[in-house]
């Protein structure tokens, strides 16, 4: 049985998670033959201040986006 940890920037819709979801279960039943009720996905939201990029917050990075 597959368990894939993913963690997000948050700010994702429950729409986008739901394809998310899908779409990763489906590679798993395609690329390693298993059945997609055997496939667990958890997903984790991180806010823009807890990830770092490049010695940076992301958080920080997109605020200077839109100055």
């Amino acid at each position: 049985m597959p368990i894939i940890n993913i963690q997000l920037i948050a700010g994702r819709t429950a729409e986008q998670k739901e394809a998310l979801i899908k779409n990763v279960t489906d590679a798993c039943v395609e690329s390693i033959d298993c059945t997609p009720e055997s496939v667990r996905i958890l997903l984790s939201d991180v806010e823009g201040q807890d990830f770092g990029v490049a010695g940076e917050s992301v958080a920080k990075r997109r605020a200077a986006k839109l100055s």
